[in-house]
């Protein structure tokens, strides 16, 4: 079990000049919503040190607040970026015809390229056992078979999408392990070892 505290959705009552308004926000954006309880201007460095978020979310966040469609927040100075150096306050003449106004919407959080290759690498690594038990399971019922008729197999019998390449390497090590072995004769053929 993973939390993902970036899908989470809070609802915070906020009093403003210009009337109460319920903002649905994430769970980040409310930690740093909340901060402002304690005084009208944050700088970057107290948010960073209050909220406890690493600095690309807190980063993301505050442009979320700042500089989105819904700005609850005023930057300065003014910019699309955030800076380690910019103060944040409340936005005193913010105003909505809605009451409920849902700033988590206009939130994309998009994983890093580094992000989404540990992602898929640690999913395989959680996936490998599966792969490696129905290696076995269809070279059990098999004893032999060739390379691309095991590749096939596999991709009919997995349910998630899985790249050869991560198969052979499976098979490699099924091999090394020694429950395969390759034919003496013909090396694109596997037999099982019981």
């Amino acid at each position: 079990l993973m939390w993902q505290h970036s899908l989470t959705q809070c609802t915070l009552k906020a009093v403003f000049p210009k009337g109460r308004k319920e903002l649905g926000v994430s769970l980040f954006q409310a930690l740093v919503l909340l901060r402002f309880n304690e005084g009208h201007t944050q700088t970057f460095e107290e948010l960073f040190q209050n909220t406890g978020l690493d600095q690309t979310e807190l980063k993301r966040t505050l442009q979320s607040l700042a500089c989105g469609k819904v700005r609850v927040l005023v930057k300065q100075p003014q910019g699309r970026q955030v800076l380690d150096t910019d103060v944040f306050e409340m936005n005193l003449n913010f105003s909505a015809k809605a009451l409920r106004i849902n700033i988590n919407a206009t939130v994309q959080v998009k994983e890093t390229k580094d992000e989404q290759k540990k992602t898929q690498e640690n999913v395989f690594k959680d996936r490998q056992y599966q792969v490696d038990a129905a290696i076995v399971r269809i070279m059990k019922t098999r004893k032999t078979l060739s390379h691309n008729l095991l590749i096939s197999e596999l991709y009919n019998q997995l349910k998630f999408p899985v790249m050869a390449s991560d198969l052979k390497k499976r098979i490699e090590s099924l091999i090394e392990r020694e429950y395969l072995e390759r034919d003496s004769e013909d090396s694109s053929m596997y037999n099982y070892l019981a």
